[in-house]
This record gives C-alpha cells, sequence and structure tokens, in this order.
C-alpha cells in the first residue's frame, strides 16, 4: 500500500486452490487438531455429512495469510474472525478485506478492514475484522 487508502477500497485479495484431502492430512499434521471428521470419511458420513469438511482454523489461516500478504504484520494491530459456514472438501476459497473506516487510535491512523473468505458460489465461510497502522 503505497498510498493511504480510502473507505470502500479493496486491500486485500488472495484466491486459494481447491481444498483437498491431502490439504487436510497435512493440515491434521501441522496443527495436532487429528479430528477424524476432517479426514476419515466413514466417519464424517456416519456424522451425517456428505464427506469431510476443511478445519476452521484451516480457513481463518488462508484469511491471516491473506492479510499478512498485502498488509506488513508489524502494521496489523488486531485480527478477527466469526466462523459462519462449514467448508467442504474442494471449496475454492477467496480472501478479501476492504476498507470501512478510517480512524485515529493510539496516536496513529488506521484503517478498519472488514474481511471475508467465500468459496467459488460466493458462500461466505468465515468473517472477520482488521485493524492497520497506516
Amino acid at each position: 500500500m503505497s498510498s493511504s487508502p480510502s473507505v470502500g477500497d479493496r486491500i486485500v485479495h488472495k484466491e486459494f486452490p481447491p481444498i483437498t484431502r491431502h490439504r487436510l492430512a497435512l493440515y491434521c499434521g501441522a496443527s495436532g487438531d487429528h479430528n477424524p471428521i476432517h479426514v476419515d470419511i466413514d466417519f464424517a458420513k456416519a456424522a451425517g455429512f456428505p464427506d469431510v469438511f476443511a478445519h476452521g482454523m484451516l480457513v481463518m489461516g488462508y484469511l491471516g495469510q491473506a492479510l499478512t500478504d498485502a498488509v506488513a504484520p508489524s502494521r496489523i494491530r488486531s485480527f478477527s474472525t466469526r466462523f459462519a459456514a462449514i467448508t467442504q472438501l474442494g471449496a475454492k476459497l477467496t480472501c478479501e478485506g476492504t476498507v470501512t473506516e478510517l480512524v485515529e487510535q493510539g496516536g496513529e491512523r488506521r484503517a478498519i478492514l472488514a474481511l471475508t473468505t467465500r468459496d467459488q458460489n460466493g458462500e461466505i465461510k468465515l468473517a472477520g475484522e482488521a485493524v492497520i497502522a497506516l
């Protein structure tokens, strides 16, 4: 961000490849979250789901990566999210962040960003907010 953003500017935008079984297995190992709902199709079906689905924290990690690709981590003052829907296997996620407000806080100019993660059908999987120093 070389110039100062305005309300309505999209400053975060990143698309990710479809979520695969391999990605879920790798995330299980990396995170230590070995809940079988994310990797065992028989377990997921027994629980009433059509297939395994992504860890919520994996989806949050994608949004965090999109944010830090657009904004230097040293400028991020807060980052919060709310899980909105299950992210199915094969989902192709797009993460975005748009300026909703410009404020003075803590003696510095800051931008408040509305964050979303949507799948290829436009369904919101994760919503959140970030505050960044300008």
